[in-house]
């Protein structure tokens, strides 16, 4: 969970020409599957696949991250270049002591060139069974754990035919030297 402050403020009300007081707060928030399925329905566009993200957008983004409850609508005036530094750099971190050998292992799931949605990471719960709650997780955390799934559930890789021989070969030939035998 991130933690961030919105600073008082004053702005200018064009309506009643004068400057009004705005109260800050300090809001908790959480990139999650929740916050990015909110999003999604408002926006109707993949959150993971949009690169070019409006400042309005992204405020909205942060509304729908926000744990807080009865948050003055106003509040989210005062986001400014600094706050969306913060949750960015909260968005990209990774969360979880898990890494992954790229060369191995390939793309993360969705990595095949389809769009990923918080439908398809719903779906991938379902698929690996993976509980409920997790929803609530980090997003990359929760994207850790289906990636796991997947490398687990997945057949291992067929050893080439001359690594096979090779291990036969020398598996056979301690055997004779157990035995002493000279086959």
């Amino acid at each position: 969970m991130l933690q961030i402050t919105i600073p008082d403020r004053e702005y200018f009300d064009e309506s009643k020409q004068e400057f009004v007081p705005q109260k800050g707060a300090v809001l908790s928030l959480e990139h999650s599957l929740i916050s990015i399925s909110k999003w999604e329905s408002k926006w109707q566009k993949p959150f993971l696949d949009s690169k070019g993200r409006t400042y309005e957008e992204f405020v909205d983004y942060i509304k729908c991250m926000t744990l807080n409850s009865n948050v003055d609508p106003s509040t989210y005036l005062g986001v400014d270049q600094s706050i969306i530094k913060q949750v960015s750099d909260y968005i990209d971190n990774k969360m979880t002591a898990t890494w992954f050998n790229e060369k191995e292992t390939g793309k993360a799931s969705g990595g095949r060139g389809q769009v990923v949605t918080s439908e398809l990471i719903y779906y991938w719960m379902i698929a690996y069974e993976i509980p409920f709650e997790c929803q609530k997780w980090h997003l990359n955390r929760l994207l850790t754990l289906i990636r796991i799934c997947e490398k687990k559930n997945s057949p291992s890789k067929k050893m080439k035919k001359k690594d096979t021989l090779a291990q036969y070969r020398a598996l056979n030939e301690s055997r004779r030297k157990a035995l002493g035998s000279r086959g």
